[in-house]
């Protein structure tokens, strides 16, 4: 049936009429569905002031702040929980009581060698005063006046003084209290009781002199002296006037200012005293000083010297407090490594005046070099640059709690020769100049102090104490070319130097 193209437009037909096309292919550009307009694409905007402070007070945003202000609070309240249970736990030496003088750091100096020097008798006390700030400096704690009264006076007057005027002494005494240092009166090698005379004429005698002498003391402690010192080869090293001096001295004695009787030691043992066959009562003295060397007129060898330290070092400290001067002669180079000892062992070093002023090989290489030049800088570095070695183990010693009461632990050294000619082990004994070591140790820090005594550079054998950490660093050296850390395994100990190290770990060395 054939589509019917006149009359009114019906489904199927095409539409014709004034301006419009009956053609097929015109209606075909005509969209037959006009699509709906959709919405924008929306573009990321950052959030106004106004809305970050709505949305910030919503409940939603308050209930996770509170969340997460309360774990905050509960993990650090759990960290700090955790943390005292493990220091509350662990064990952790207790550190001892020390008073001043198991602290400080004598100084023993007579006025008189300045005196001499000057031909000017108020010159000597003045100059001491004078050195005061330089021995602050040092670390120096206390000062052991020598030389004060006459030796030829028997008994000699005690509150005369022989160098300067008591008035110069008495200032001096000030002078000391206001730089914090201490002064100690040496009575060593004075005839106090006029034996001879005392023998003679019966005991008043010595009653009367003993009286006497007890007046002299009461009058400089009542000046600020924080002690006085004897020898034991002294008639006053005896039972009954030690006794009667303790007495005194703690009569003027308090909480911060303890006075003190010290006792020399002038032989390679200190003299017993006549206790009717009882042993050495030590509460009759605070403090012995012993020398490292013993006592001789000679230089003393290098043989002598290595016998000396072995047998100090092998040797029991004993109940008494300990203290130490160099005491024999010996060269600078010992000298140095003497001094490292007298520093680290138990006990207060004691140093003679004059004993701090020891150069290095480098700083004696640069002033001779420098002095070789015609200047004043080599004589600068001669008067300056000596006592850096003796200063830094005095600071050391007074900011490190394990050269003050630490643990003493002699340790068994082996080491290995880098020497071609000689291979033999240090562990032989003194005639092979040995290597000597220690431990001061207090809780996980310790301090090593190795000596070198030969003349070959020695190596630590790597199974040598096992126990200690392998690293360590640095405190000082008898070289003062030593910086920075190092490790025990290649560690290069060279001919006559003495090293001190510190040494860090989570556990106490056990030998």
């Amino acid at each position: 049936m054939a589509l019917k193209v006149d009359g009114k437009p019906c489904y199927g037909s095409l539409a014709t009429g004034p301006g419009m096309s009956g053609s097929l292919s015109d209606s075909e550009t005509v969209p037959h569905l006009i699509p709906a307009p959709g919405p924008e694409p929306q573009k990321w905007q950052p959030m106004s002031k106004q809305e970050l402070e709505f949305a910030a007070g919503g409940a939603g945003w308050r209930k996770v702040r509170c969340h997460l202000v309360l774990v905050f609070w509960l993990c650090w309240l759990g960290m700090l929980g955790a943390a005292i249970t493990i220091i509350v736990q662990s064990p952790r030496p207790i550190a001892p009581a020390l008073l001043w003088w198991q602290r400080a750091l004598f100084y023993r100096i007579q006025p008189s060698v300045f005196t001499d020097a000057q031909n000017e008798v108020p010159s000597g006390i003045h100059a001491v005063s004078e050195r005061l700030p330089y021995l602050k400096s040092l670390g120096v704690g206390a000062v052991v006046l020598e030389g004060l009264f006459r030796r030829d006076a028997s008994p000699p007057n005690l509150t005369s003084v022989d160098v300067g005027t008591v008035p110069q002494v008495q200032q001096l005494l000030m002078q000391c209290r206001k730089e914090g240092i201490r002064v100690v009166l040496s009575f060593c090698e004075l005839d106090l009781f006029g034996h001879q005379h005392s023998v003679a004429n019966g005991s008043d005698v010595t009653s009367e002199l003993s009286g006497s002498i007890q007046n002299a003391l009461r009058f400089w402690l009542e000046q600020g002296v924080a002690g006085f010192e004897i020898c034991d080869t002294d008639m006053a090293y005896s039972p009954k006037t030690l006794t009667e001096w303790r007495v005194l001295v703690q009569e003027f004695s308090t909480s911060d200012r303890e006075r003190i009787v010290l006792v020399k030691q002038t032989g390679e043992s200190l003299s017993a005293l006549n206790t009717f066959g009882t042993s050495t009562n030590h509460s009759l003295m605070e403090m012995v000083t012993r020398s490292l060397l013993p006592p001789a007129h000679h230089l003393l060898s290098r043989q002598e010297v290595a016998v000396a330290m072995d047998r100090l070092l092998s040797t029991p400290h004993g109940d008494i407090w300990p203290s130490w001067t160099v005491g024999g002669e010996a060269t600078p180079v010992f000298h140095r490594m003497l001094l490292v000892l007298m520093m680290t062992l138990p006990g207060s070093p004691v140093v003679k005046y004059g004993e701090e002023i020891v150069p290095s090989p480098i700083q004696e290489h640069q002033a001779d070099k420098t002095l070789g030049q015609g200047d004043s800088v080599g004589e600068r570095t001669l008067k300056q640059s000596p006592s850096a070695l003796f200063s830094s183990l005095s600071h050391c010693r007074q900011r490190e709690e394990s050269l003050l009461y630490g643990a003493f632990t002699l340790l068994p050294f082996n080491s290995t020769s880098l020497s071609s000619s000689n291979s033999t082990s240090a562990t032989q004994g003194p005639k092979s100049a040995p290597m000597l070591a220690f431990l001061r140790s207090w809780g996980c820090v310790h301090f090593l102090v190795l000596l070198n005594l030969g003349t070959e550079t020695r190596v630590l054998d790597p199974a040598w104490a096992p126990s200690l950490p392998h690293d360590g660093v640095f405190v000082t050296s008898t070289g003062l070319d030593r910086l920075g850390t190092i490790s025990l395994e290649t560690l290069r100990i060279q001919p006559e130097e003495a090293v001190v190290i510190k040494l860090l770990e989570h556990r106490s060395y056990s030998p």
